[in-house]
C-alpha cells in the first residue's frame, strides 16, 4: 500500500502534509462488544458435533442449498493472482480448501472433508493446523466468538447474471431498492435506529463499488431488490432460526435478509450486544453475491468476531465486490488542494487533501490509507461554493512566490477564495468571475480538456482536443514561445505507441508522489521527472511512461 511522501517546501520553508481538512460524515462502529450469553448453545465435544459446527459455519457445505452453489473466494486463480500483482504488499492468500457435503460419516470422502474443514478452521483461528480435533481446536470451537454465525446461504433467481467462468451471481443493475419490511422491524432497537443502521449499512457497500442504494418505501413490494425483516424461529422462509447463542441472519443471494430478533442487537458504538451495523454489512455482501472469505479482518468471514477493536471493509471485500461490479470509470478533474494554516505554536504550516471529480460527485482521496474517504462522493456544490454544480474541466493553483491563486475552468473560468471557501464575485484586482477563459489568459480559448500548473517553469499547460498543448507563461502573462505545440511534441511517449493522443481528461501535479499525471478514460500515464531521468538519463524531458489502469493505483474511487 502507498505511503505519503512528506515533501518540504524550500520555497516556503513549512511542511506540506495531509491531515483532514474536512470532517468525516459519519464514525465507523469501533465499539465492538462483550457478547451476552443469555442462552447456552450445544457444546461441542466430538467429531459429528465438531462437524456439523463446520458444516454450520461455512468450513464445510450444507447440504440444503438450492439451486447455485457459490464456490469460495480462493478457487479463482485469475481474480486472486490479479489481486496479489496489484496490492504489492506480502500478504498470504488462503489456499483453495475440499468443502465436499457430509452425508456419510464414515466414507473416506466425508473424512477428507472434515479434516481439510477443521484444517481452515485451525488455520483462520491461529491454530497449529493438523487437522486432528484436538483439545486446543474444542476449545476455540466453544468460544463465544467463533461460535456466533452470522449467515446461512440460499441462492435465489432473482435480478442475476452470471459472471462467465467465475462462478458468482451479480444483480445486472446498478441502482438497487431496498426496504425494512414494517411487519418484520426489530423488537430491540427503534425503528429510527433500525432505518439508519440499514442505510450505513449500504451505505458502506456503495462507497466501495458502483452501486447505489436506495430506500424505497412507496412501491409495490415485488418491485424491491432487498428486503429486511426481523422475527423468531419462522420468519415467512424454510429457514428457522435457533434462538439466542450460535445464528443471527440468513440472507438469499440477489434476494432477501431476515435477521433472527431473539439475539441482541445494538446500534453502532452502544457498547455491548450484538453489532447491528456489522451483521448487516456481512448480510447485504452475501445478498449482493460475496461468498465467505476466510481471511482475518474480512467483514465476510463466516464467523462473528466481537473483540475486533476496528470495522472497517477489508482489501479483500473491496476488491471482491469490485471484481463483481467493476470500479472504474473517467475522472474531469483531480488535483491537490493546498491551504496555509497557522499551528496552535503560530507556525505556518502548508497543508494539501487530494480531490477526485467525476461530474458533479467528488472524492477526498486519502493517500495514507491509498482509499476515498467514508462517506464519499459527495455533491460538487457542498463542498465547492459556486462553481458548476455538474463539474468542471480543469483545477488551477498558481503559486509562486508572487502568486497564490486557485482557479476552476469550464468555458468559462472562476478564481476561488480560499479563505471564504466560496468562488470570487470580484477579486482583489477589481476582476469579475465568471471571465472568458481569452480574457484571463490571452491566448487561449475556450473550450479545454484540462489544464494544470508547472511549478518547474512557471507555467499553465492547457490541454485541448485538438492534440494541441498551450504552454501559458504566467510571469509575462501571455503564451510561451513556440506555442502551441502537438502534446507529443511537449509530452513524448517513452514506449512510441502507448500515448493518450490528446483528449485528455485531467492533468495532476501530486504532492504525495512528487509527480505529475496525465489521466485518460480508465488509464493515466506519468510524467518522467527529473529523478527519473537522474537515474535513466535516456527518458526524454516529460516523457510519459507506460500507461497503467486508474483503479490499480487509486483505490475505491467508485
Amino acid at each position: 500500500m502507498l505511503t505519503l511522501i512528506q515533501l518540504i517546501i524550500l520555497l516556503f520553508l513549512t511542511n506540506i502534509s495531509s491531515t483532514d481538512a474536512e470532517k468525516l460524515f459519519h464514525n465507523r462502529d469501533h465499539s465492538d462488544v462483550q457478547t451476552l450469553n443469555s442462552h447456552e448453545t450445544q457444546a461441542i465435544t466430538d467429531q459429528r458435533t465438531a462437524e456439523l459446527f463446520l458444516s454450520r459455519y461455512g468450513f464445510i457445505k450444507p447440504v440444503n442449498w438450492e439451486e447455485i452453489q457459490f464456490e469460495d473466494i480462493s478457487s479463482s486463480g485469475d481474480f486472486l493472482d490479479d489481486l496479489q500483482a496489484s496490492i504489492q504488499e506480502g500478504t498470504s492468500v488462503p489456499h483453495s480448501r475440499d468443502s465436499h457435503n457430509h452425508d456419510a460419516y464414515n466414507s473416506q470422502t466425508e473424512s477428507q472433508a472434515f479434516i481439510s474443514a477443521l484444517k481452515e478452521f485451525q488455520r483462520v483461528s491461529g491454530l497449529l493446523v493438523t487437522g486432528v480435533f484436538d483439545e486446543a481446536t474444542k476449545v476455540a470451537m466453544n468460544k463465544p466468538h467463533r461460535r456466533r454465525h452470522l449467515a446461512v446461504l440460499v441462492s435465489k433467481n432473482r435480478w442475476k447474471r452470471d459472471l462467465s467462468g467465475a462462478g458468482y451471481m451479480a444483480f445486472s443493475k446498478k441502482m438497487l431498492k431496498w426496504r425494512l419490511i414494517g411487519e418484520g422491524y426489530s423488537s430491540q432497537l427503534t425503528v429510527e435506529e433500525q432505518r439508519y443502521i440499514f442505510r450505513l449499512a449500504f451505505r458502506m457497500w456503495s462507497e466501495v463499488s458502483p452501486l447505489e442504494f436506495v430506500e424505497d418505501i412507496k412501491s409495490p413490494l415485488e418491485d424491491v431488490d432487498i428486503r429486511l425483516g426481523f422475527g423468531t424461529r419462522h420468519l415467512g422462509c424454510n429457514q428457522k432460526f435457533d434462538g439466542s447463542g450460535q445464528e443471527f441472519a440468513h440472507a438469499w443471494f440477489l434476494g432477501d435478509i431476515h435477521f433472527d430478533d431473539d439475539e441482541h442487537f445494538t446500534a453502532p458504538n452502544a457498547g455491548g450486544g450484538i453489532s447491528l451495523l456489522k451483521v448487516a454489512v456481512h448480510e447485504i455482501g452475501h445478498v449482493l453475491g460475496l461468498p465467505h472469505i476466510h481471511r482475518p479482518g474480512s467483514i465476510m468471514q463466516p464467523s462473528y468476531l466481537p473483540q475486533e477493536s476496528a470495522f472497517e471493509m477489508d482489501w479483500m471485500d473491496r476488491k471482491a465486490i469490485q471484481h463483481l461490479y467493476g470500479c472504474k470509470g473517467r475522472f474531469s478533474t483531480v488535483f491537490d488542494w493546498i491551504r496555509k494554516e497557522k499551528t496552535p505554536y503560530g507556525e505556518v504550516v502548508i497543508r494539501f487533501n487530494t480531490y477526485f471529480i467525476r461530474d458533479g460527485w467528488y472524492w477526498l482521496y486519502e493517500n495514507r490509507n491509498n482509499r476515498t474517504r467514508y462517506g464519499d462522493p459527495v455533491a460538487l456544490q457542498i463542498g465547492w461554493h459556486g462553481i458548476p454544480v455538474d463539474g468542471v474541466d480543469a483545477y488551477v493553483h498558481v503559486w509562486s512566490r508572487k502568486r497564490d491563486a486557485v482557479y476552476f475552468f469550464k468555458i468559462h473560468f472562476w478564481r476561488y477564495d480560499n479563505e471564504n471557501d466560496r468562488v470570487f464575485r470580484q477579486d482583489s484586482e477589481g476582476h469579475h468571475y465568471p471571465r472568458l477563459i481569452s480574457e484571463g489568459f490571452p491566448g487561449v480559448s475556450s473550450p479545454i480538456d484540462t489544464a494544470f500548473y508547472d511549478r518547474r517553469d512557471s507555467r499553465i499547460y492547457f490541454f485541448k482536443s485538438t492534440l494541441q498543448v498551450y504552454a501559458f507563461d504566467v510571469e509575462a502573462n501571455s503564451l510561451a514561445r513556440g506555442f502551441p505545440q502537438n502534446i507529443r511534441d511537449v509530452f513524448p511517449p517513452v514506449v512510441s505507441r502507448d500515448h493518450p493522443d490528446g483528449n485528455v481528461d485531467a492533468a495532476y501535479f501530486s504532492y504525495t508522489h512528487n509527480a505529475i499525471f496525465l489521466l485518460q478514460g480508465t488509464r493515466f500515464w506519468q510524467v518522467v521527472g527529473s529523478r527519473d531521468r537522474w537515474r535513466q538519463p535516456f527518458l526524454p524531458r516529460n516523457g510519459l511512461l507506460p500507461h497503467k489502469e486508474v483503479d490499480q493505483h487509486w483505490f475505491d474511487i467508485c
